[in-house]
């Protein structure tokens, strides 16, 4: 793939050709500074917006200029308000090619969707948004308030790169702005189809992610004498480790609901004719049975969660290692991270050190405010007939860097309803793909957004 690519609009409407000429480039991150690199990405969005008469920054860290991000301020007709970031970023997670039905790095437009790694997660925004600059170039229309966009690198790995040195090197980009939109929200759910019969109506919703659970990722190191196997004793480095990580796996967190998972819990119900009790722990478990799969993701947003994942230990069978290790994913509602911290040595007991190899707290921003009222509106004018629900990420995005500015962040990266059913699938997977529909939805809904609020 080159740099510049076919012309967009070439095959149909542009954000469909700009996402699939970003689909073509490989940007795929391994995580721990192996990667493909988002420089030839950068450049060409660059030169697509140089094209219609924008001068973008192109930023990398002096150390790693193969990983590069693009911003760009386009003032307001009204540059008092406080501003708008929107922010997408550029790598993508790896994709074994002999697993997908196509190329996962050719940008096949077929059956109704667009092919390819990233085109979900996140490429479709990252089209979305620059086909809105690009209108904004070729007609001279501008945002009511200031917009800054960020196609950012590292995203799918610490964000070193990325959001993360973005904020910490050059906050000036981001001055005067008070909130930010990026990915995990805004897709299409039908969580109740119209029944007659029973006199219930269907319910359309909109999830937006108004919040974010902690990512604190822990090492944990146990020691002890190293010895022959056939005489164990009891400072055995493997097996204290194990019972400090069976303390953590199996430790059942209490229901910490913060005010965006209580909003999302409620909101459903409303919508869905549910009585529920958010006030005891017991009514939380009953809600989120009675709301089903509608609730997702507050299953698991409505506690924090220690979950080992890599074990390191031993060379030998008949050898007692001197220390054995483990890293340990763990996530922390909103509001809940000191209770957490607090609770972490008793669960881990003693002759185990821990270290976080990766700390970021929860973060939140409110629903009941202008920001959260001009997404829904944005969402209402598309389909009037929608229920917009604010919901928390079990995970985490670049959101939690631009939220250390002191912006709230919402996840809002809008896909409509396409008329067949389809739906936008395959994320981190095989096959991921977006509906032409619903993309063509979301980019009228995104540039709703960026242009009027």
């Amino acid at each position: 793939m080159t740099e510049t690519g076919p012309p967009p609009g070439a095959d149909g409407p542009e954000v469909v050709a700009l996402l699939r000429t970003m689909l073509g480039f490989d940007t795929t991150n391994w995580g721990r500074g192996r990667s493909r690199g988002e420089t030839p990405l950068a450049r060409w969005v660059v030169g697509q917006l140089r094209q219609v008469g924008f001068e973008p920054l192109l930023l990398a860290r002096p150390d790693a200029p193969e990983r590069a991000n693009v911003v760009l301020r386009v003032p307001g007709t009204e540059p008092d308000l406080p501003g708008l970031l929107v922010h997408a970023h550029l790598d993508v997670v790896p994709a074994e090619a002999a697993d997908w039905s196509v190329d996962p790095f050719a940008g096949v437009l077929a059956d109704g969707y667009v092919w390819g790694r990233g085109a979900s997660d996140m490429k479709d925004m990252a089209a979305m948004v620059l086909a809105t600059l690009r209108h904004w170039g070729r007609t001279g229309e501008r945002p009511r308030r200031d917009v800054v966009v960020a196609f950012v690198a590292d995203e799918e790995d610490r964000g070193e790169l990325g959001a993360e040195w973005l904020v910490d090197a050059h906050p000036d980009l981001f001055a005067g702005l008070g909130a930010a939109v990026g990915e995990s929200g805004g897709e299409f759910r039908a969580v109740r189809t119209a029944d007659a019969g029973a006199g219930t109506p269907a319910v359309r919703c909109y999830a937006v992610s108004a919040g974010e659970r902690g990512t604190m990722h822990l090492r944990l190191t146990a020691t002890g004498r190293a010895g022959h196997a056939s005489r164990p004793g009891a400072d055995n480095p493997v097996v204290v480790l194990l019972d400090a990580l069976h303390r953590l796996a199996h430790h059942r967190w209490p229901v910490h609901l913060a005010p965006v998972v209580r909003a999302q819990l409620s909101t459903l119900a409303a919508a869905l004719d549910v009585e529920v009790d958010l006030d005891e722990d017991a009514g939380v478990e009953a809600a989120l049975e009675r709301l089903g799969e509608a609730a997702d993701p507050a299953r698991w947003t409505s506690r924090a969660s220690t979950t080992p994942t890599v074990l390191e230990a031993g060379y030998k069978v008949n050898v007692i290692p001197g220390s054995a290790s483990a890293e340990v994913d763990v996530r922390c509602p909103p509001g809940y991270d000191e209770e957490l911290l607090a609770a972490l040595p008793g669960l881990l007991g003693e002759g185990v050190e821990h270290t976080f190899t990766s700390f970021q707290r929860p973060v939140e921003a409110p629903v009941d405010g202008p920001w959260f009222d001009a997404i829904r509106a944005a969402v209402l004018r598309a389909d009037p007939e929608a229920v917009v629900v604010p919901t928390c990420m079990a995970g985490g995005t670049d959101a939690k860097a631009f939220a250390r500015l002191g912006l709230q962040c919402y996840g809002f990266a809008p896909l409509g309803e396409d008329p067949d059913g389809r739906r936008a699938s395959g994320v981190h997977g095989v096959d991921e793909r977006v509906p032409v529909a619903s993309l063509l939805w979301g980019a009228a809904v995104l540039a709703d957004l960026m242009t009027t609020t």
